[in-house]
């Protein structure tokens, strides 16, 4: 999965939750997505819990934290 996976998948809608990053057609936002991985809960079972969202709407939330980390920690250096 590449970059391009963010936008097919994570939206910015300042219409939609405050403007935080959701995923595509879904009020989830990626960090819930984020705690539920931390929670322990897999791919699987958000996607048995939340149908819209599947294994490549989990890995573009992963990709798409990753991303803006890595953002912040060369703005910081």
């Amino acid at each position: 999965m590449d970059t391009a996976a963010i936008t097919a998948y994570i939206e910015l809608n300042p219409q939609v939750r405050f403007g935080k990053p959701v995923v595509r057609g879904t009020r989830t936002t990626v960090a819930e997505v984020l705690e539920m991985l931390a929670n322990g809960m897999s791919a699987a079972d958000i996607a048995e819990d939340f149908p819209a969202i599947g294994a490549a709407q989990v890995r573009a939330c992963l990709l798409y934290a990753a991303y803006r980390e890595s953002i912040v920690l060369q703005a910081a250096a």
